[in-house]
């Protein structure tokens, strides 16, 4: 059995991942503000382990359907053959998440949000949920979304599973190292 060694940041196109990885490690990882700018796993060092920056998935404006299927299939072929992560983090961007779910749903979709955290439960890889961009809700309004989106993913509310988060502010940064320490554990 493969040493687990390794947590894969995954998450719908330019949701933030890279910012995210970048805010907790320091490294200088390329951030674009346009989706696509990462077209393949990446591996950052983080202790000893290996941060996994994953292509985002979803729609994206101005890539072929063809193309962003490759890149699902690619991302899901990954998460189940390599038996070395030790977990996920499942970035979102905090503001939008459950608007784009509900426009999904109501086309009688599954939300590819939703669809990967559930994937991720199946696969057992204890996913962690960083809501970024928290930055861009009105603080008064952080509760309602955070509820939202626990009730949307069918999770109980508080819980150890999401961590609102800035990876522009940083706000939020210390209780995401928080949660990823005790995953490590």
């Amino acid at each position: 059995m493969a040493m687990k060694n390794k947590i894969a940041f995954v998450g719908r196109s330019n949701v933030g991942k890279s910012s995210t990885i970048r805010a907790l490690t320091g490294a200088a990882l390329k951030v674009g503000k346009r989706p696509g700018v990462t077209l393949k796993s990446l591996e950052i060092p983080y202790g000893n382990f290996k941060i996994v920056d994953m292509p985002g998935f979803g729609f994206m404006q101005g890539v072929s359907k063809r193309r962003q299927e490759e890149i699902k299939d690619f991302i899901v072929r990954y998460l189940e053959k390599h038996e070395d992560i030790l977990f996920a983090v499942q970035v979102t961007d905090a503001k939008a998440f459950a608007e784009i779910a509900k426009r999904h749903q109501a086309r009688g979709e599954i939300p590819v949000e939703i669809e990967m955290f559930h994937f991720l439960q199946e696969l057992r890889l204890n996913p962690i949920l960083a809501a970024n961009k928290i930055d861009k809700v009105a603080k008064s309004e952080r509760g309602e979304k955070l509820n939202e989106i626990c009730a949307l993913l069918g999770l109980p509310t508080p819980n150890n599973v999401i961590v609102p988060f800035s990876a522009k502010t940083k706000e939020g940064l210390e209780d995401l190292k928080k949660l990823i320490r005790e995953r490590i554990k």
